[in-house]
């Protein structure tokens, strides 16, 4: 073997040497620095505390890379539909007119508001849906909501499958993994986003037919 060869052999070894360490398990959980890493990232201010970092158990499995099987998914659903409070007094729906001033208010929830009270907080559905056909700029992650009712076999709110669609409407908006499990769709009920009075206002944007959402 000559010189060259000799020295690149030499440099080889030392380069498998230095990186041997990916050869043998780490000597910690990988996930205690990234823990570590978030909690020296971030600061509390205002209502935006640190215990924002800390996620609840679904939440967990959701942003786990491993999670891909069915099993798992319909472990987060279950939850999720137990999780979920009907209105104390049975009242599902609100005011649409107040509902509409929600779905457009994205606001609250940042660390320059002055309380944490969810009557602070608007729902932002516009970042995500369009509400009607008179809106000229919504989001499109999530579906269109125009002719909720008529879509979800609500024309009728009294019959059996009007108030099935009530009931599904309210469990979306209170808990939507419900639903669709780790879905982008804020748990507003859940997280205590809204309160129920604010969650009456929406239902009634989505099901009261005057509202523009089920205009013709």
């Amino acid at each position: 073997m000559n010189h060259t060869k000799t020295q690149a052999v030499t440099l080889v070894l030392a380069g498998l040497s230095l990186l041997g360490g990916c050869a043998t398990a780490p000597d910690k959980d990988p996930s205690q620095d990234f823990q570590a890493l978030m909690q020296a990232s971030f600061r509390s201010q205002g209502i935006a505390s640190v215990a924002r970092l800390k996620q609840d158990p679904s939440q967990q499995a959701c942003s786990s890379p491993q999670l891909s099987d069915a099993k798992a998914l319909q472990a987060i659903r279950e939850a999720a539909q137990a999780s979920i409070q009907p209105p104390a007094d049975g009242r599902y729906l609100g005011d649409w007119k107040l509902g509409e001033k929600l779905a457009q208010n994205g606001r609250g929830l940042t660390w320059t508001d002055a309380s944490a009270e969810a009557s602070a907080n608007g729902a932002g559905c516009y970042n995500c849906h369009q509400l009607s056909e008179a809106e000229v700029s919504y989001g499109t992650i999530g579906p269109s909501l125009r002719h909720y009712a008529r879509n979800h076999g609500a024309a009728n709110l009294a019959d059996a499958k009007g108030q099935a669609a009530v009931r599904y409407t309210w469990g979306k908006l209170h808990n939507s993994w419900a639903a669709l499990p780790c879905s982008n769709m804020p748990r507003f009920g859940h997280n205590g986003m809204l309160n129920p009075e604010q969650m009456r206002h929406l239902m009634a944007l989505l099901l009261d037919p005057a509202s523009p959402v089920n205009a013709p």
